[in-house]
């Protein structure tokens, strides 16, 4: 199962490499996702077999202290867990640059996509009258800052107006 998995991503690592550079770019594809849906399938089944041998060498090493040659017993079992965890994390580096690759290449695509989007002339027209208006309201709010500050300057004035109109003799 593992060289099963390994040869599927050196062929797909191709693929996907001849594909991202003869063909230039397009719009990231449903293809694409189930592809990347299938490789996270792949990745947790290498992190089971993962976890699976760490829980064996963890076993072999806890046994190990049974023994009279502990430290011979520890190498022993260390070398079986490297045995067993080298071709898993060649696998697991090969799959994550593929997964990478794919990932980066989505991303380029949906960025390409939001430029092309971005310099549509309805959003051009959009972002031109959004300003128009951020400008409008600051000129408003800049009016009203300068009557409010008016208003201040004038009120002992018009205090003293009220209050020279509404004494009685």
């Amino acid at each position: 199962m593992r060289k099963d998995i390994f040869s599927y991503l050196k062929i797909f690592s191709a693929i996907f490499l001849f594909s991202t550079t003869v063909g230039g770019l397009a719009l990231a594809t449903p293809a694409e996702d189930a592809e990347l849906k299938k490789l996270d399938k792949i990745e947790q089944e290498l992190e089971l077999q993962r976890d699976w041998a760490k829980y064996r060498w963890g076993k072999a090493s806890s046994e190990c202290y049974q023994n009279y040659w502990v430290n011979y017993c520890l190498r022993s079992a260390r070398a079986d867990y490297r045995k067993e965890i080298d071709p898993i994390s060649e696998q697991e580096r090969a799959l994550h640059e593929v997964q990478r690759n794919l990932r980066k290449s989505i991303k380029d695509q949906d960025d390409q996509k939001r430029i092309a989007e971005r310099a549509s002339p309805e959003k051009v027209a959009e972002r031109v009258d959004n300003q128009r208006e951020f400008d409008e309201k600051q000129k408003a709010a800049a009016a009203r800052a300068a009557d409010l500050e008016q208003r201040r300057k004038d009120a002992p004035k018009r205090a003293q107006e009220n209050k020279a109109g509404t004494q009685l003799d």
